[in-house]
């Protein structure tokens, strides 16, 4: 039988991709406050250090590390980096992502490639590099982010690459349970990010997204928090495989 300390993630420690900004930024302060310590493993370093201080101020552990997903020797760093000052990893949260609104006739292969390799391959990587320390751990949680995008087909390289993402989650998922290793996807609404100001700026498009928003609004970063600590409990060691949506009921409207 599970009491609410099963939601308690002290002593675990985690890695969260693109952590220092929006939704990572987010999810990994929901952690932290959990009881986890945190490898924020992000480009922009001037913006980690900002949520180290505070993550440091919930009394946990916080770890920097300058890495691009699309680049494996980054990401072994921020692995090994992890294993060295923590001793272990429980924890990987595959946020780091990029896009952009440049219609499927207009869009160059450069940037074909540049959402992709980072969206879809940046999360297999880092899925692949951190295997061996989960299961060295006895196991872990994965939790990749999707986005509504996949469903909606809204901007073609990016939904595809999303898409792929929710698909390599079912995939890790049954390739990995005998590890016990338990791989979900969180799949985030219309959330007030860098990644969406272009759409809070245009007022037609953001009065269209609210009003189709049963919730009647965006959603916080924070408000992810609480399925990324279920995800990265103990609670949720029977759920594997699984994209939960978090959006506000927008998905009930399509």
């Amino acid at each position: 039988m599970h009491s609410m300390q099963g939601f308690g993630l002290t002593g675990k420690v985690a890695i969260v991709t693109g952590g220092n900004g929006g939704i990572g930024r987010g999810i990994a302060i929901g952690l932290a406050e959990a009881g986890s310590d945190i490898v924020i493993a992000a480009r922009n370093e001037e913006k980690t250090a900002g949520v180290i201080e505070e993550i440091k101020r919930l009394n946990r552990r916080c770890l920097g590390v300058r890495c691009d997903v699309r680049n494996r020797d980054d990401i072994k760093s921020a692995v090994d980096k992890a294993l060295q000052e923590f001793g272990g990893l429980n924890i990987l949260v595959n946020n780091a992502g990029v896009a952009d609104g440049v219609a499927p006739q207009s869009t160059a292969e450069e940037e074909w490639d540049r959402v992709i390799d980072t969206n879809l391959k940046g999360t297999f990587r880092f899925c692949q590099a951190a295997h061996p320390a989960l299961v060295k751990t006895g196991g872990g949680k994965i939790v990749n982010i999707g986005s509504q995008c996949a469903s909606s087909a809204m901007v073609a390289h990016y939904a595809a690459s999303k898409g792929g993402v929710l698909q390599l989650t079912r995939s890790l998922a049954l390739a990995w349970a005998n590890d016990n290793i338990q791989v979900n996807a969180i799949i985030p609404g219309w959330f007030r990010t860098d990644l969406t100001s272009p759409v809070i700026e245009s007022e037609p498009f953001y009065r269209s997204v609210v009003r189709r928003t049963p919730a009647g609004r965006f959603g916080e970063p924070s408000e992810l928090a609480g399925v990324a600590i279920l995800l990265t409990s103990g609670m949720s060691d029977f759920i594997t495989g699984q994209s939960i949506v978090v959006d506000g009921g927008y998905s009930l409207m399509m």
